[in-house]
This record gives C-alpha cells, structure tokens and sequence, in this order.
C-alpha cells in the first residue's frame, strides 16, 4: 500500500485508534481506547493545552512521519512497531490518566518522545517512582531538575543551555545591559537565578520584567531607557501578547526566545513591526545539507502537507534515535531489553548529527538560532 499523503490538523482530529494504512503507527487519543493489537508498540504522551498546542502538534507530526518511514522501510527487525499517541490536557489528572493508559499495555517497549515541557517533566518524575522499568526517551524536556531519573534520555539541550547559547551570542556583540521578561511565576521561579548568574559571568546588567497577567500592558509599558534586547522566558502565546503590547511604543526591540517558541505560528499570526524575534533551537536548520535533515524534508513532504519546523524536526530526530537504540539490542523485544539498551547511553550518529545522551550536561549540547526576517522570510 503506498504512503498517504495526510494533513495534520485532520490526522490530529482523528478518532481514537484510527488505522493509517498498513504501514502507519496505531493512533490512540485520551480516550484510553488502544484497539486489540499486542505487537509491540512506542507511546507518545503528548500535551494539548493551549499552551503547548503549537509545540507539540509539531513535534507530533516528526515523531510520527519518522515511525511512518520506518514501518514502510521494513520496521524493526522486520516488525512493524506501532506508535499510541495519548493526549493529555497539562494537568496532574491528565498524567496519572495517561500513566494507568500505559500499565494496560504491556506491549508497549518505551515511552517516546513526551511533549511539552511540562508534560516531559511530569512524565520523567512518575516514571522514576512509579515505573522505573521503563524507558522515558527523548523527550522535549526543558527543564534540567527533571533528570535525576535513570530511565530517562534526553537528547535535546535544556532551557539551561539555550540561555547560555543566547546569553553568550549577546556578549560577542558588545552588548551590555539586557532585559529578561518571564512570562509566569513559572519561568520566574525555574530560570531567573540562572539567567542573572549567564549574565554576571559575562558581565551583562539584567533588569527583569513580569510576571505579568496581562503581557501586551508589559510590552506597551516599556519606556526609551528599557534596554532593547530582551531575553523572553515563556510560550508562543505569551510571546504574540507581549509582542502587540510593544506595538504601542514605537522603539524597536530584538526578543530572544526559547526552543518552545513557534516561529511558524508567529510569521501566521502576525508580529509588531516594533519587534524582531530571534528564536533558540535544539536541532539542526531546515534547510541545513545534513543528512538527517534531508530525509526529514522529503519524508515529510512525502506524507505531510505540512511545512518544515524546528519541532518537526524535532520529533523525527527523537523517532529516529528511538530506533536506532533499540535496533541495537541484542536481545529479544521487550521492555527489559529496551530499558537497557538506552542505559548503554551510546553516541548515535544520526545522519551527520551527533545524538550523545551521556553528555547532554555538557558545554557541546547543539543549540543554534534563527529569527524572522524583515521581510517575514524564516531564517538561520
């Protein structure tokens, strides 16, 4: 049966486990509703708040283009492997829902590719207490306090290393004074310590905005002397709201946002002539030469009507590393097996891009940036 090409927003709105021809995943919503199946199968558990909605819808669509592939290419070890995707809702509720979902499935070998932050985080902790004999891989895991757990790997650079990566690139353009705006008490409370210790060790003055309830009142309060670049802690939708408040200023500013900011949505929706985004990312451009990103753009254009994102690359790169790790083991499929297979945390080479989980702690973790243009044209 050959591919079909599908758009995403109707995949996504798909009813609870719809098949997608003999060579896609299993889908399976929160419904709890996994269809009869025992072969073995991944989990994706996957945040829908409207929050996290632009990241994951994204990073969803790489995860499952990637498994597409696989599965049409053979599977693993001549096995097709399906792919559940339970959606949650952000809230604790919505992960102990998620959690007894996977104590029914017993074929399921790991947990992959949990989006968004809140969601991994959530995720990592309750598989550290309540199933350690499972592993959490490659999840979109931000926050670095969540790793303690043995049966997680992550692979992508925290919000640590991207506020370093952002911080330092300020200081290499003789800038000396920097605003960091925080969206919620949230980021308030996990990054402002680190964000004003990157800025002393280089010698940056940092005045800090927000929380705030109503972020468009905190970009229009902006003044003259408010330094121009800001570094911004917090989600696309925040990011649009502070945005249009900067509008009503007429000062040029240059936001410098985190990896779970859409650039994609934003260049949609609209910015304030008055602000340039410059957006972190843990990946390699879209339209980089490598290898990996190669196949990205031509399995997603394959399958997808769907352009390329950071966090579509996002989950084929996390697909991608799943099933190499666990094309590696030398056992007989099963979660024991997979468990351990993860624990050797080997370097991967995927495609030209080097998947090192042993050492994501490291100053080498890969962030880069891109923004959008004058012209509205996304570019790195």
């Amino acid at each position: 049966m050959s591919p079909l090409t599908l758009h995403r927003r109707k995949l996504l709105g798909a009813a609870a486990s719809t098949a997608i021809g003999a060579v896609a995943p299993v889908w399976a919503q929160g419904s709890g509703q996994s269809g009869s199946s025992r072969s073995p199968a991944l989990l994706q558990i996957a945040d829908m708040s409207a929050g996290q909605v632009d990241v994951s819808k994204d990073f969803m669509v790489g995860m499952r283009s990637a498994w597409q592939d696989i599965n049409a290419r053979g599977g693993l070890r001549g096995k097709v492997i399906g792919l559940q995707t339970f959606e949650v809702d952000g809230t604790s509720n919505g992960l102990r829902n998620a959690l007894d979902f996977l104590r029914a499935q017993p074929n399921v070998l790991a947990v992959v590719g949990s989006v968004g932050d809140r969601v991994a985080a959530g995720m990592a902790d309750v598989l550290r207490r309540e199933m350690p004999d499972i592993a959490h891989v490659a999840p979109w895991l931000q926050n670095f306090k969540y790793e303690a757990a043995d049966n997680t790997f992550a692979i992508f650079a925290s919000r640590r290393e991207q506020i370093v990566y952002a911080v330092k690139s300020l200081s290499t353009m003789s800038v000396n004074e920097i605003g960091a705006v925080y969206a919620s008490a949230t980021e308030l409370a996990n990054y402002k310590e680190e964000v004003d210790a990157v800025a002393g060790q280089l010698k940056l003055r940092v005045t800090s905005y927000g929380p705030s309830a109503d972020l468009a009142q905190l970009g229009s309060s902006l003044v003259p002397t408010s330094p121009r670049i800001l570094l911004f802690l917090g989600g696309t939708p925040e990011l649009l709201q502070f945005s249009r408040g900067i509008d009503k200023q007429a000062m040029q500013r240059y936001i410098i946002a985190m990896a779970d900011v859409n650039l994609n949505v934003l260049q949609q929706m609209g910015l304030s002539r008055h602000a340039q985004v410059i957006a972190t990312q843990v990946v390699p451009m879209v339209n980089s030469q490598l290898a990996v990103v190669r196949a990205f753009r031509e399995t997603l254009g394959r399958l997808y009507d769907e352009p390329p994102t950071p966090h579509s690359l996002s989950g084929y790169i996390a697909g991608r590393y799943a099933y190499e790790v666990l094309n590696s083991m030398d056992a007989p499929m099963s979660r024991a097996s997979a468990l351990l297979a993860f624990q050797r945390r080997n370097t991967i080479d995927l495609g030209g891009l080097r998947v090192d989980p042993g050492q994501r702690r490291s100053a080498n973790a890969f962030v880069t940036q891109s923004m959008i243009a004058a012209d509205g044209r996304i570019v790195g």
